[in-house]
């Protein structure tokens, strides 16, 4: 026998009067302030309400709704005097954030869905109104990945970087841009003063210009010279750690598991803990370090 399938929201999207519409909360004045309320309140004036408002009937009062999401477009319809509002009515009132649910566009993302508009016939004046910023913000995002290895992009596709940080890579070599990449990936970190302190460890010849002397804002050429000795040995470090890693890692395991087994013998750990308490407890923090096989007999 055949269940319905019940849905959480009613099939069609309509327009409800705002003057019906009850927030749940207001929107603050410093919100209305900042350059993303602009920002929004820009798009909706240039191509209107995309993503529609989220609301539930009031209870008993079949006239009335709530709102469950959209209270800053809402805000923004309201200053405009707008009457109507495009809606989607929900079952139930749940009692969750839709916008945890989104998935943030990364910079990269930004770049191609700017560069297939533009491709699509967009002019980039409305582009810029509808994103409350200058044209030449349009013009500079449309090549923000113009001489940047296509390994590069790879490993930052779904990464919030800032957009000033590629003008830092675009001054390296394509090899040189994958192996900054690859540490700001390390260290989570993809800020543009990162960036500049790898550049001003890069070494001349890696440099996409290595004729013209690099610059690098509140470092003389001495503090960047020892940058570069500084970042060579760590690199040396790094593949070093990095070839042994493996090894080392199968050697802890191994160690891990007989240790665990050496003191898992109650004749062994009584007597380690009696006459080598010490021993016993380095044994202990060894098997816990492992991760693999942690401990769970007792020493008593």
């Amino acid at each position: 026998m055949r269940q319905e399938v019940h849905t959480a929201f009613e099939r069609t999207i309509r327009m409800l009067p705002a003057g019906l519409i009850l927030p749940q909360r207001q929107i603050p004045a410093r919100v209305r302030e900042s350059a993303k309320y602009r920002r929004i309140a820009a798009s909706v004036a240039e191509v209107g309400i995309i993503e529609p408002l989220v609301v539930t009937r009031l209870g008993n009062d079949r006239g009335r709704y709530l709102l469950l999401d959209g209270h800053v477009r809402l805000t923004i319809l309201m200053e405009r005097g707008d009457a109507d509002v495009r809606c989607l009515i929900a079952d139930d009132d749940e009692a969750f954030t839709y916008n945890k649910r989104v998935n943030r566009l990364s910079t990269i993302q930004e770049h191609f869905m700017l560069k297939r508009a533009l491709e699509s016939g967009v002019p980039e004046e409305r582009l810029a109104k509808a994103l409350n910023v200058d044209i030449m913000a349009i013009k500079r995002r449309r090549s923000i990945l113009d001489r940047i290895c296509p390994e590069v992009i790879e490993l930052l596709k779904d990464k919030a970087v800032n957009p000033t940080t590629f003008d830092v890579l675009r001054k390296m070599k394509p090899m040189r841009q994958i192996e900054v990449t690859e540490l700001m990936c390390i260290a989570a970190n993809w800020g543009v003063n990162y960036a500049r302190a790898l550049l001003a460890a890069t070494r001349q010849e890696d440099l996409a210009k290595p004729e013209t002397p690099k610059r690098v804002r509140g470092l003389t050429p001495e503090q960047m010279a020892r940058m570069e000795r500084e970042m060579m040995s760590l690199q040396q470090d790094f593949k070093q750690i990095e070839a042994s890693y493996g090894d080392d890692m199968l050697h802890l395991v191994i160690a891990s598991g007989y240790l665990s087994k050496l003191i898992g013998n109650s004749a062994i750990g009584v007597y380690l803990l009696k006459h080598h308490g010490e021993i016993a407890n380095e044994f202990r923090a060894i098997i816990a370090a492992s991760s693999l096989d942690q401990y769970q007999g007792s020493l008593a």
